[in-house]
């Protein structure tokens, strides 16, 4: 009687690390390995690239995946910075690890690793990557856990950190202004999603992005309940009337961004008043200048809202002059990264 043979064993999968032969190395609990050139000595080819920080460990671009049970993918719980490189520093570094913290204790979600392990993991990304200018997006989900809502069933929050380059604009429109719209979706109020709150959740702003895309612009203006102006999807905005330059404050429904912080401050430096105040869209229509701020964005000026042009529909003289400063500070030998 013959018997039957043993069932063959699957071959044994290769460890995802550079090469195929080895898997990506390990250093100090939570922190990834410090990017010597093994991932350029083996010949990585450039489509792998960026490298990517993913829970301890640097890999390739095609091998950055996280679980189909990370509750950041199946849920948005999770928050999140985008943050500038300059000359390869960290633009505002600290500014953007206090607001991290803040946020992730915001949703009661402890980061696995501390401040200084975060901010190496950056620099390493910027090293592996060979970066001097540059953006990072560092996200912090909930992690990996069951299909129901419940975070306690998330042992630990998944860190991911992807440093490239990112432009969300055209060169030209940052000579010429951009045209944008007001949004008919109004901002989600305070009291059910503080939009302080930098969380993995944006489809409140991506379906006012869609309002904009749908009329052939890249950004609208989204209005609290009350009909005043918060935020743009991506950007905080500015306005200027008679030399005076004005913001919507937090209470009206936005994120305290950290170029929005920068802008304020640079303000007070070349002694341009700069005031906080609600404002309806009427205003903002109506303004000498517009423009907006954000880390991915910078500083860009608004010349058409809707139907309506701002000003003479070029950048302005005020707008002009902190965009100048700006640079000036970016491209110096003393970015800060207080």
């Amino acid at each position: 009687m013959k018997t039957k043979a043993a069932p063959r064993k699957p071959a044994a999968r290769k460890p995802s690390g550079s090469n195929g032969t080895s898997a990506p190395r390990k250093t100090r609990p939570g922190v990834g390995p410090h990017p010597t050139a093994h991932f350029f000595e083996n010949g990585i080819p450039k489509g792998d690239k960026p490298i990517v920080y993913v829970n301890g460990q640097m890999v390739p671009k095609k091998e950055a995946m996280v679980s189909v049970y990370d509750h950041g993918l199946l849920y948005g719980d999770g928050v999140f910075e985008g943050i500038r490189i300059y000359k390869g520093r960290i633009f505002k570094c600290g500014q953007h690890m206090e607001r991290l913290w803040r946020c992730a204790e915001m949703i009661r979600m402890t980061i696995p690793i501390s401040r200084d392990d975060m901010v190496q993991v950056m620099r390493d990304c910027i090293e592996a990557n060979n970066l001097t200018e540059g953006y990072i997006r560092l996200v912090v989900s909930r992690g990996y856990g069951t299909l129901g809502l419940d975070p306690r069933k998330c042992p630990v929050a998944g860190v991911i950190c992807i440093a490239d380059q990112i432009a969300l604009y055209p060169p030209e429109a940052y000579e010429r202004g951009m045209k944008i719209i007001v949004a008919k979706r109004p901002r989600t109020p305070i009291a059910c999603l503080d939009p302080r709150l930098k969380s993995l959740n944006y489809l409140n702003n991506i379906l006012a992005k869609v309002e904009a895309i749908d009329e052939g612009c890249d950004e609208a203006i989204m209005l609290n309940l009350d009909g005043y102006v918060g935020e743009c999807t991506g950007d905080n905005i500015f306005i200027i009337r008679d030399g005076k330059v004005y913001t919507p404050p937090t209470e009206a429904g936005l994120l305290e961004g950290i170029t929005r912080r920068f802008v304020i401050d640079l303000c007070k430096e070349l002694e341009i008043p700069c005031t906080f105040k609600n404002m309806k869209p009427e205003e903002v229509q109506s303004a000498d200048e517009v423009f907006l701020t954000g880390s991915a964005a910078e500083i860009i000026a608004v010349t058409q809202i809707g139907d309506i042009k701002i000003g003479s529909g070029v950048e302005g003289h005020v707008t002009k002059r902190l965009r100048t400063a700006f640079r000036k500070v970016v491209t110096s030998d003393h970015v800060p990264e207080d």
